[in-house]
């Protein structure tokens, strides 16, 4: 009994307590826990109402127990705040690891609730907004700064929100005026206030269009000479949203000098703002030549360089390489991207962690590879560049490649630094691994050829194409279907590798001869369906000259081989290398005279040649301004004259001696009158003059055509789209 009276007696008290000031439960029933607030120190509850799980011996009043309270734990699942605090409601829950249903519908419905609050202060945003845009309308376009000023600070609060930021972009009147204002405004807070404005309206298409017709763009351009950091951000912010989203955008800031007042700002050192003014210059000047010579006038290669080489911000680099690719294209940007220090600059991303900056950084070297082809201070690029030959990556391959078969076109240097680096088992390698892929094939063979002619290490590389197996693989890129830009590097590699004695016989091995004799009377045929050189034949961008005089400059050079000199005779090629004899072109006249050179050291090729009506040719060539021409074709007359009777070895000797002496007359004249005095005058006075037939053994270096660079340009390849 006494038990009871005390419990009733706690029961009692628990509502005296919840009567008093402190309005909550004291615990000393429920043993709810209370925290401190931060706010002022006071304690309250982490409970208002309790849930209770009741066992009741008889189920029938259980029941009736749960379906007298479910409307209870719905209304305290929904709308907790109706609930009467302390209240116990009984749970339905017996096992804590699993949420009842109304438990489950109590998270959305509070969202749902919440989003019933927001769209009812939404509207009431809208209409407050709407309601005030004619006063401060009127109050943007007040004489007074001061009014200006405060104006544009409620403005600016109300552009923060988007229902009141959408009203007013609604009201071409209000945009003007804030552009007005910062037009004409001397105060800074003013101008900050109004210029983060039209930033704020600029996250909505419907704003970006409301600033560009109201002249938005000029005034916005103006702020980029402003002082205030805050006041270039935005400026800067907004104008690079309406070059990305606003049609038209582009061409107003150009025509406003956007161009001139944002290459300046290159000098900044905020990262973040260095982006987006970077991001802008590439949209501005992508597709657009005028733009790129403006960012060259204003000196912004010198600027793009420079955060290249010293800042580490991943998207700061990745648009900034992007600005550089742009120029990349650009005949004026490219040499002074490189005498900036470009190519060492773009160097030191191209292994980093950033694929998009890696690869942004790989074509752009290779678009200004053949402007840097006699810069020095690249051997650690080279370097990084041979390593990158082990990439899977067909693009990266693509890229790698062309940046080398550049670097190395003309400069003995590079060319000794990758040869001397395994640069040419490297290239080897791609090229298998590459196989028929025409932009890895091309540049890689390009570079081989490079490294195979020209530098201290020419001979190394030669061998080194050979002993690493990759002559077979350069002669199979001889097979149909011929991509022509890809066969005009192959003709040339395998002319240089002929030049050493070991490989000529792996070349044979390797059908080169018949492949080269099959491309050379192709060629000739395409190249005869024009009359003139005026109209030459172009297959993928290769005149059809160029595969004759490559193929039998290469025919040339494998003629050296006693064997080879065989099997290309009985080819029955001689009538054809005659009539070349003939040709418009000085270059296909030289490799003509010099293959015809090296057959007639054999007597039978001799004869055949003699009787093909080479003399007559031959003769008219002796007088070329050309050397190369006339040397050739010196040798080739007194080889095919050995057999033949002393009048006509007298003819050609004279011939021979004129062509010989005709800059020096006095040596003519000597030579003249001692070849009348003497009747017996013949071949031996000539072997003596000329050397004998050792001398025209080995001329194929004669007049040898130049490496040459390849101009790449990104803006011609779909992947290079920026």
């Amino acid at each position: 009994m006494a038990m009871q009276m005390g419990e009733r007696e706690g029961v009692v008290k628990v509502t005296e307590w919840q009567k008093t000031y402190y309005a909550g439960d004291s615990g000393i029933q429920s043993g709810a826990t209370t925290v401190r607030s931060d706010d002022d120190g006071t304690e309250y509850s982490t409970k208002k109402y309790t849930f209770t799980t009741t066992v009741a011996e008889n189920p029938a009043d259980l029941e009736s127990q749960y379906t007298m309270t479910r409307a209870q734990r719905v209304r305290a699942a929904m709308f907790p705040e109706t609930m009467l605090e302390g209240k116990t409601i009984l749970s339905t829950q017996l096992d804590s690891s699993q949420q009842t249903n109304v438990q489950k519908l109590a998270e959305p419905s509070q969202l749902l609730k919440t989003a019933i609050i927001h769209l009812i202060n939404y509207q009431d945003d809208a209409e407050l907004a709407t309601r005030a845009v004619p006063e401060l309308t009127k109050l943007l376009n007040d004489d007074d700064q001061v009014v200006v000023n405060k104006a544009a600070q409620i403005v600016n609060q109300l552009t923060r929100k988007e229902a009141s930021r959408r009203a007013l972009m609604q009201s071409p009147q209000m945009v003007a005026a804030v552009v007005r204002a910062m037009q004409n405004t001397s105060d800074m807070e003013t101008a900050r206030a109004t210029a983060s404005i039209l930033h704020n309206l600029s996250h909505q298409r419907e704003g970006l269009l409301a600033i560009f017709k109201s002249g938005g763009i000029p005034a916005l351009v103006r702020m980029l000479s402003s002082p205030m950091e805050s006041v270039l951000f935005y400026a800067i912010t907004t104008l690079h949203n309406l070059l990305l989203h606003q049609e038209g955008a582009k061409m107003a800031v150009r025509l406003a000098d956007g161009l001139q007042r944002m290459v300046p700002l290159l000098k900044k050192s905020n990262p973040k703002f260095l982006a987006i003014t970077t991001d802008c210059l590439q949209l501005l000047s992508y597709g657009n030549q005028e733009s790129k010579l403006i960012i060259l006038a204003n000196g912004g290669p010198e600027g793009l360089v420079q955060i290249m080489r010293n800042y580490n911000y991943e998207k700061l680099l990745w648009t900034t390489s992007r600005v550089l690719k742009v120029l990349s294209v650009c005949p004026s940007n490219k040499p002074a991207i490189v005498e900036a220090g470009g190519m060492q600059a773009l160097g030191k991303h191209v292994t980093g962690s950033s694929q998009r900056l890696s690869q942004n950084c790989l074509w752009t070297l290779r678009n200004l590879s053949d402007a840097a082809t006699k810069q020095d201070g690249l051997d650690g690029l080279l370097q990084v560049l041979i390593g990158l030959l082990s990439t899977d990556d067909v693009n990266m391959l693509a890229c790698v490649t062309g940046i080398l078969s550049n670097l190395t076109c003309n400069n003995a240097r590079n060319k000794t630094h990758v040869t001397q680096n395994n640069g040419v088992e490297a290239l080897i390698h791609a090229l298998l691994r590459a196989g028929e892929k025409e932009d890895v094939a091309e540049p890689a063979t390009c570079a081989l050829r490079h490294l195979t002619s020209r530098h201290p290490e020419a001979e190394v590389a030669q061998n080194a194409v050979r002993t690493h197996y990759g002559i077979p693989a350069i002669v199979k890129l001889l097979n149909k279907p011929y991509y022509w830009p890809v066969v005009k590097a192959v003709v040339g590699l395998i002319r240089n590798l002929a030049l050493c004695p070991t490989n000529q016989a792996p070349l044979r091995d390797a059908d080169a001869i018949p492949k080269l004799v099959n491309l050379l009377i192709n060629a000739h045929q395409d190249a005869q369906k024009h009359g003139s050189a005026s109209q030459q034949t172009y297959q993928d961008g290769v005149r059809m000259e160029e595969i004759v005089e490559g193929c039998t400059g290469a025919l040339h050079i494998m003629a050296r081989d006693p064997v080879n000199r065989g099997v290309i005779a009985d080819m029955n090629t001689i009538p054809l290398f005659v009539q070349l004899l003939y040709s418009p072109v000085d270059n296909i006249k030289r490799v003509a005279a010099g293959v015809l050179c090296e057959l007639a050291l054999d007597k039978q090729s001799a004869v055949a040649i003699d009787s093909e009506g080479a003399c007559a040719p031959l003769m008219e060539l002796l007088h070329s301004s050309n050397e190369g021409i006339a040397t050739y074709a010196a040798a080739v007359l007194f080889r095919i004259s050995e057999d033949k009777n002393a009048d006509y070895k007298k003819r050609v000797s004279v011939e021979l001696t004129h062509s010989l002496f005709k800059h020096d007359p006095a040596a003519w004249d000597m030579a003249h009158s001692n070849a009348v005095m003497d009747p017996a005058f013949g071949p031996e006075d000539i072997e003596l003059r000329f050397g004998g037939p050792v001398m025209y053994d080995h001329m194929g270096d004669l007049d040898m055509p130049d490496d040459y660079p390849q101009g790449y340009d990104s803006m011609q390849r779909p992947f290079d789209a920026c």
